[in-house]
């Protein structure tokens, strides 16, 4: 029998590091106040609008792009991928907001990100091909691109 951890453990820091890296900061990460809702609630339109550099892409990009992978990833997850090849592209197609659209875009992210948890909650032996490793890959995509939001801030303000 090949060695496992037990599903309540390994759901348990899921759950955690999601919420660490979505809503708040508690302790997995080192800095208080990053997680990316807590990050963007301190961005305004303005802010998110402009590329950070030749070829870059904007903070309002980098929030679309994630709230794109979100949803694709779901689609996976549900074992009902896309019946199209994807373009990744489109998801990087957010050029200037205004404050209405920037807080529509962060609200679209919240609404994909609680679609996700929803769905995860509803998994009952993670066993499938999808589950564990989409999972995973909606952590470690949305960490990083925190990063790159986070960095841009040093460009913006």
């Amino acid at each position: 029998m090949a060695p496992s951890i037990a599903l309540q453990r390994f759901t348990t820091d899921l759950f955690r590091l999601l919420h660490e890296t979505f809503e708040q900061v508690e302790g997995i990460y080192l800095d208080r106040n990053t997680s990316l809702f807590e990050t963007l609630a301190t961005i305004c339109a303005e802010q998110a609008s402009p590329p950070i550099g030749t070829g870059c892409a904007s903070i309002a990009a980098q929030v679309n792009h994630v709230r794109f992978y979100l949803d694709v990833l779901q689609q996976y997850m549900r074992y009902e991928p896309p019946a199209e090849k994807i373009d990744w592209r489109e998801s990087w197609q957010i050029a200037t907001v205004t404050p209405e659209t920037w807080q529509a875009l962060q609200r679209s992210l919240r609404d994909s990100y609680q679609q996700l948890l929803a769905l995860l909650h509803d998994f009952d032996t993670w066993e499938g091909e999808e589950e564990v490793g989409g999972a995973m890959a909606c952590v470690v995509h949305t960490a990083y691109h925190l990063g790159e939001i986070r960095q841009a801030l040093c460009f913006v303000r």
